[in-house]
């Protein structure tokens, strides 16, 4: 065995023992105890789904007939009614309950349009089929006027019924891919996510289709971008290093964070991310963390808490010698949004995070993930991933 057979099965081991020890420590993860001052949202089956929609209907044509001045509650979903709850490390929607009443013009619209995107919910889960969110503003764009406002419905439907978006089979359009150590079963098709080439397979947002059947992957590695995801697949990243690889080109959506989540709990994996290192890969990493305000009340069902950011660190720069003239100067906008994570709870509970951030302000640069082949190509999977997983340097 030559000495870099040697190295490459020491690294092996070294990761697997770190993996062994992450899974040890935070088993907690797995089972979420939700705090009493935050809602409970269901995922719910297609029949589950269905009852819950016509018993709200009937509720709304009871109160019609009993008051003639029918109010809508639900969820608010504002600033204010968001909180982050420090045991799970999540972003949740409070009790807050916010009413919608016909005694406008304005609030008519917005119920009508409330009422419409109900009716769609009702035959996409009829008729047992799905569609995405610009699908449904097309449906009625004289009524939606823009995908804002269809959007804000769908969002209202979903909180209203206290169940998953993709519980009433809306969806986003499909963005995102994954490669690497598992098979899965879409419908009647088994699907071997190693034998897909270069482009993997595509993350389906009807994931109630999908069905988790074996891995022996050891981790899962989640990237920012496309570029860093292509050369992963190339290199065949997950022959060497047993992994499940997932990408959804920027923030995750819907899809991507759900069915990361699923293989979170379902194999028992580490997952970790690979962001560039700048404010925004900082924020991709929080969401797919501790979910975003925009969809708390789905939290539980998107946000994977124990994902560590394994890089690219902002201490990272320096370590690994990245040359100045790779190294981006920061905007206004971007020393803007470092300020704010910083002032962000969930940031200053976590020193190892704060004190790269702050590094980061303090050198006023950033670095896409790109600027480590500067180094060489082969950098990226066979230097800096390797090193960063055998040494356990993330945060």
């Amino acid at each position: 065995m030559s000495n870099k057979e040697k190295a490459k099965e020491w690294d092996l081991k070294a990761t697997r023992d770190l993996m062994n020890e992450i899974l040890k420590e935070e088993q907690k993860f797995l089972a979420i105890e939700l705090p009493e001052d935050s809602i409970k949202i269901d995922d719910l089956k297609r029949k589950e789904a269905l009852e819950r929609l016509y018993d709200l209907v009937d509720e709304m044509i009871e109160e019609i007939y009993a008051t003639g001045e029918p109010v809508i509650e639900l969820p608010s979903r504002s600033n204010s009614n968001i909180i982050w709850d420090d045991k799970s490390d999540l972003l949740l929607l409070g009790k807050q309950i916010q009413k919608k009443q016909f005694h406008s013009l304005t609030s008519v619209a917005d119920i009508t349009r409330l009422m419409r995107v109900m009716e769609i919910i009702n035959e996409l889960l009829k008729k047992n089929i799905h569609a995405t969110k610009r699908e449904i503003f097309y449906t009625d764009v004289k009524l939606f006027k823009d995908q804002k406002n269809s959007d804000k419905s769908i969002e209202d439907a979903s909180t209203m019924l206290y169940t998953t978006r993709n519980s009433t089979h809306v969806v986003a359009s499909a963005r995102g891919s994954c490669v690497g150590r598992l098979r899965i079963r879409d419908r009647n098709d088994i699907i071997d996510l190693e034998g897909l080439g270069s482009g993997g397979w595509g993350i389906s947002p009807m994931l109630d289709d999908i069905e988790i059947i074996e891995s022996d992957a050891e981790f899962i590695l989640v990237v920012e971008k496309d570029a860093a995801m292509m050369r992963l697949a190339e290199s065949r990243f997950w022959r060497q290093y047993p992994c499940i690889i997932l990408t959804s080109q920027g923030v995750g959506n819907v899809a991507v964070r759900m069915f990361l989540k699923r293989l979170r709990n379902e194999l028992k994996l580490p997952v970790f991310s690979l962001v560039d290192s700048d404010p925004y890969g900082h924020y991709i990493h929080s969401v797919y963390m501790r979910g975003s305000k925009r969809l708390s009340y789905e939290s539980p069902f998107l946000a994977t808490p124990d994902i560590k950011l394994l890089g690219v660190l902002t201490r990272d720069l320096d370590k690994y010698k990245v040359p100045d003239d790779c190294r981006i100067p920061m905007t206004k906008n971007d020393i803007k949004r470092t300020e704010e994570l910083l002032r962000e709870e969930y940031i200053r509970n976590n020193p190892e995070w704060e004190k790269d951030l702050k590094l980061a302000l303090k050198y006023k640069k950033k670095a896409e993930i790109q600027a480590l082949s500067s180094h060489g190509f082969e950098f990226l999977t066979e230097k800096y991933l390797p090193e960063k997983l055998t040494t356990g340097d993330w945060i």
